[in-house]
C-alpha cells in the first residue's frame, strides 16, 4: 500500500451503514435492472452458457466465509438440465475442496459466467447440490475421464450483467494483456509464502515448475 494512502480506520464519519445512506450516495434503481431479473434459463440465458468457456462460482461455509472459484473447460462444459437446472462438472484440481465443502454446509451458490470476445456477462444464483449421477457423469467426460463429480444447481434467479466493469477493464483487449514474466513462476511465488529457506534452491524451483507443467498437460481431465 502506498505510504500516502492510509487503510480506513472505521471513523464513524466514512463508514456506511444502511441501504438510505447507500442509496443516497448512488441512486435510485434502475426500474430495467430490477425487471431483468428471471426465474429460469431462456434462450438467451442457454445460449451464453453454451458459449462459455469459464466461470467464477462464488461459494458460502457454515459461518458465512466466502470462497470464489473458477471453472473453465471447452465452450458448453456446463450442461443445462432444463431451464431451471444446470451441472457443473468438477475436474481434477488441489483437492481442498472448498466449493465442495462449502456446498455440503451451505447450498447457496452465485454463478458468474464469461463468454470471450463478450463484454456482458450472465449472472445465475440458486442452491447447488453434488451428485455423481451416471447420467450427467457420462455427459461430462472428455478424453474418456469421467469428471470426479458434478455440481447441480437449481437455479433461483438469472439476469444479464452490463459490460462496463469488463470495458472498463479491457479484459479482451489483447494490446493490455501482461507479459506473464513479469511476476515470479507460480511455484516460486506459493514457496516464497510458505517456505522461505526453499526459495534460494534454484534447481528445487525448476524441478516444480516442471511438475506443474506435467499436471497441467497430463491431469487437466
Amino acid at each position: 500500500m502506498p505510504d500516502d494512502i492510509q487503510r480506513d480506520n472505521g471513523a464513524p464519519d466514512y463508514l456506511i451503514r444502511t441501504e438510505d445512506e447507500l442509496r443516497a450516495l448512488i441512486g435510485p434503481l434502475d426500474p430495467i435492472a430490477v425487471s431483468k431479473t428471471i426465474m429460469r434459463l431462456d434462450p438467451h440465458c442457454r445460449q451464453f452458457i453454451s458459449l462459455s468457456p469459464f466461470l467464477c462460482i462464488g461459494t458460502f461455509d457454515a459461518d458465512g466465509r466466502a470462497d470464489v472459484s473458477p471453472r473453465g473447460a471447452a465452450p458448453g462444459f456446463v450442461q443445462v438440465i432444463d431451464d431451471r437446472t444446470i451441472a457443473i462438472p468438477d475436474r481434477p484440481g488441489n483437492n481442498r475442496l472448498d466449493t465442495m465443502t462449502n456446498i455440503l454446509a451451505n447450498p447457496s451458490v452465485g454463478l458468474l459466467f464469461f463468454v470471450p470476445g463478450f463484454e456482458d456477462t450472465l449472472r445465475i444464483n440458486g442452491k447447488a447440490r453434488l451428485t455423481n449421477d451416471p447420467v450427467l457423469m457420462a455427459a461430462g467426460t472428455v478424453n474418456n475421464r469421467p469428471p470426479k463429480m458434478m455440481i447441480r444447481v437449481d437455479v433461483e434467479e438469472a439476469f444479464l450483467h452490463c459490460a462496463k466493469a469488463l470495458k472498463r477493464s479491457k479484459l479482451w483487449d489483447p494490446t493490455v494483456q501482461v507479459d506473464r514474466k513479469i511476476m515470479p513462476s507460480l511455484a516460486r511465488m506459493i514457496l516464497e509464502q510458505i517456505e522461505h529457506n526453499r526459495c534460494a534452491d534454484e534447481e528445487f524451483l525448476a524441478d516444480v515448475d516442471r511438475e506443474i507443467e506435467h499436471d497441467y498437460k497430463q491431469n487437466l481431465y
